[in-house]
């Protein structure tokens, strides 16, 4: 259902007395959906220190049984909250079992472990999330009912009522990114009609998941107003329609510097030896995305070239005429944990895997 944006205004304006509402935000047991609740807060936090940890019924999250049902929440990163305003917030979060240790669906507190290790390689992520968008009858939004589209060509990038569906979510959410203060750097139409993307980077470390999840959070808020839903299935749509991806582009501090496309090529071999373990944790569906066709390389093989969008990792071309910059990992489904990719990334590397072997998807 939409909002009543005209009625909820008159409550939105409505003064606080010093009170901060802020909106904890978590991953929930399927790994990508995202749950939310709200606490009052005295006052302004300064830093994620100023914010008590909380809990939740993990019972009804698929996160535990219902004879021990509590998984607990610590605050990460703070946000500005675009849908209330003022002072309130948002936060992400991780979690943790009763003992104090990650529970099964923290991808970021083995991320951040795995950083930790390579500081001095300050790894910078941008990442291109693909996403379509759906009426709630389950129709690809601004579809024909019960039909299709014309065939893919006129649709990327368009301008027009006849070949794009859907940019008032766009635009209203690249607007509450911004204000949020979340680092997103560009948007545009994908090749299938009601298909989008926005980018978020450059971020360095585990800034890059909490960005990225805080920026799927409130794309799906804001379709709620518009009464549309988003899906991030790596391929919504069968037959010879794009699937949906999230690229992942990535630099360390050697490949940004002159000569750096020697570390590169050193990082494309180090994945190619480990394209298994990275297909793993790059997300659900995924094979029915990675097929060869349609701007991506089969998922049991790897290759990489310059400016091929059909490899697995691909170089930009121009990074390769300057010979330092980064390069861009096509694997990851739209669907996948940033905080698994960014980690199994940096692992990789890095030269980490013998340290912790696979320690991003030990779930």
């Amino acid at each position: 259902m939409k909002s009543d944006t005209a009625t909820l205004a008159k409550y939105l304006a409505l003064p606080q007395n010093g009170a901060v509402m802020a909106t904890y935000i978590w991953i929930g047991g399927n790994g990508t959906d995202l749950r939310c609740k709200t606490r009052t807060l005295n006052k302004v936090p300064a830093s994620v220190a100023d914010l008590p940890e909380w809990n939740f019924d993990g019972s009804s999250t698929n996160q535990a049984e219902g004879h021990d049902s509590d998984v607990y929440m610590k605050p990460a990163a703070i946000f500005k909250d675009p849908f209330t305003g003022g002072d309130n917030i948002l936060v992400m979060c991780d979690t943790y079992n009763k003992d104090g240790t990650p529970h099964a669906t923290n991808g970021r507190a083995p991320a951040v472990e795995i950083f930790s290790k390579a500081p001095e390689e300050k790894p910078w992520f941008g990442i291109e999330q693909e996403y379509t968008l759906f009426d709630t009858d389950g129709q690809v939004f601004g579809w024909p009912k019960g039909g299709f589209p014309g065939p893919q060509g006129p649709y990327y990038c368009a301008v027009g009522a006849d070949v794009i569906y859907g940019r008032d979510v766009v635009e209203a959410h690249y607007k509450a990114c911004l204000y949020a203060g979340v680092n997103i750097s560009g948007t545009n139409a994908e090749v299938m009609p009601a298909q989008w993307e926005f980018q978020v980077g450059p971020c360095e470390g585990i800034e890059a998941g909490d960005h990225l999840w805080i920026a799927r959070y409130i794309l799906q808020r804001v379709a709620e107003d518009f009464g549309i839903v988003v899906s991030f299935a790596p391929k919504p749509i069968k037959g010879d329609w794009n699937g949906a991806g999230c690229h992942t582009n990535v630099s360390t501090a050697s490949m940004r510097e002159e000569g750096g496309m020697k570390y590169i090529e050193e990082a494309i071999e180090k994945l190619s030896l480990r394209h298994d373990a990275h297909i793993a944790v790059y997300g659900e569906g995924n094979e029915a995305r990675l097929t060869g066709h349609h701007e991506t390389a089969n998922i049991k093989t790897f290759k990489s070239g310059v400016a091929n969008r059909g490899a697995s990792i691909r170089i930009p071309r121009p990074v390769a005429a300057k010979g330092f910059g980064y390069f861009e990992d096509r694997r990851p489904a739209s669907n996948m944990d940033p905080y698994k990719v960014t980690g199994i990334i940096v692992e990789t590397i890095c030269g980490l895997a013998g340290e912790r072997q696979m320690s991003i998807c030990d779930d």
